[in-house]
Formats: structure tokens, C-alpha cells, sequence
């Protein structure tokens, strides 16, 4: 049925088969993206735990190339709230704080619960395939405890529900959340690895929800999940 909002993809969706191979044309990325990809990705895997201090010197000594990038990318991190930087403490590695994780949730209860609510009995048949396919594929991650692609289909699932329904406002929301909402799925996996499974479990209900046309029991079902990540992360695990 059409009625629902038509959107770009996330960054990071992919829903192509478990398995399959991704080929990617274009340019290669630039050196600063490369250091901030990279060192982010330690500091969401735990190699870089909150309180670690950081040095330029030897980031760019780790990664092979210059401070000029790693610079960079450090200014990008602290402004996506993974470090702080002062010219007293240098750069630390920041955690999330609770009362920011329960803002967050607060904000994608109200924005994700609303979404599914609208969305029920509305999604196109691209849409549905997106969603599956990001399922089966978060599913397979799963299984062989890839934490990171994991999070990454994890976080692609809230950001695509949002983005089918069409609301421009509520885009914007999520997708300035999109950081910190990573770092919350982050924070929850690190800690407790099964939560991959269960958490792709919940989502499969919610789409099921929604498919089925019940706006209620799909805000209910969101509604549960996210408090699942809500209490995990304010009882410190």
C-alpha cells in the first residue's frame, strides 16, 4: 500500500543477503575519515574504554599516518560527544552519562512508539523487503557475535522505520540522535553479548506488529524494547 513516506537509505543499511558481498566503487576515503572511523570503532568495541586518555602522537603512530588527520578526527569524535578536549586534561575518552541515556530514551520512546503507531498496515512491499532483509542479516551478525555489525543493523532498523513514515521533523530528530543512539547499543552489547539475539527477536515483533496492522500493540512492542536498553544502561549492567 503506498501512503507511507519514501526515504534514502541509512548510511550503513544494506539488505542484501546474509553472506553476500558488498562491492563499493568510488574514491578512496579520505586519511581523516579513516582515523575517526577507526578509533571510534575502538572506543564502541571497548578497546578504548571511558576515562582513556589519548594521544595524537601515538594514534598516528597506530593507524600510519600523519597527525593532521588524526587532529581531525579527533575534533569530529568530540563533537559526536565520544571525547572531550581540554587544553588542561587533553583528550579523554567521555562515557554516557545516565541522565543523557535517559533523555535519549525519553525522546525515542515518544519519536519510535508514534512511528510504528502510523506506520501500521502502511509499509510498501520495498519496504517490507528493506526491513527483512535487515532482520535476516542482523540475525546471521547475531549468531556469530559480530558485535559490530550488529549495532550497526540495530541502530538501521530504528532509523528506517522512521524514515518510511515521512515525517521530516522526526527524521532529523533520530538522525541527530544517531551517535548516541550507537553508543547506547554499544554500551548494552558490551556488556551483555546475548542481547544481540534478543534484541533482533524484539524487532522482528514489532515488524510483525506492524505488518499485521495493529498500531497499538507495535507502540507497545517498541515501547518495551527501548526500556529493556533504558534500565540496562541506568543500572550500569
Amino acid at each position: 500500500m503506498s501512503g507511507a513516506g519514501e526515504i534514502v537509505r541509512p548510511r550503513h543499511a544494506r539488505a542484501e543477503a546474509p553472506g553476500a558481498t558488498l562491492v563499493t566503487h568510488g574514491p578512496r576515503p579520505l586519511l581523516k575519515d579513516v582515523a575517526h572511523d577507526q578509533i571510534k570503532e575502538r572506543i564502541l568495541a571497548g578497546t578504548l574504554p571511558p576515562g582513556t586518555f589519548l594521544s595524537e602522537r601515538h594514534l598516528a603512530r597506530e593507524l600510519g599516518m600523519s597527525k593532521t588527520p588524526v587532529r581531525l578526527a579527533i575534533e569530529r569524535l568530540a563533537l559526536e560527544g565520544f571525547v572531550a578536549v581540554s587544553p588542561r586534561q587533553g583528550i579523554v575518552v567521555t562515557g554516557m552519562q545516565l541522565d543523557e541515556a535517559a533523555d535519549q530514551f525519553e525522546m525515542r520512546i515518544a519519536v519510535e512508539c508514534h512511528t510504528v503507531r502510523r506506520l501500521a498496515g502502511r509499509l510498501t512491499a520495498d519496504q517490507v523487503q528493506v526491513l527483512e532483509g535487515n532482520l535476516a542479516a542482523h540475525h546471521a551478525a547475531a549468531v556469530v557475535q559480530d558485535a559490530a555489525r550488529a549495532r550497526e543493523l540495530d541502530t538501521d532498523f530504528h532509523l528506517l522505520l522512521c524514515g518510511y513514515l515521512g515525517n521530516r521533523e522526526f527524521q532529523r530528530v533520530m538522525e541527530r540522535l544517531r551517535e548516541k543512539l550507537i553508543r547506547a547499543i554499544s554500551t548494552v552489547l558490551q556488556r551483555q553479548s546475548q542481547r544481540m539475539l534478543e534484541s533482533n527477536a524484539e524487532h522482528r515483533g514489532i515488524l510483525e506488529a506492524v505488518l499485521a496492522g495493529d498500531g497499538e500493540e507495535a507502540a507497545r512492542r517498541m515501547e518495551a524494547h527501548l526500556e529493556v536498553g533504558r534500565r540496562f544502561l541506568g543500572s550500569g549492567g
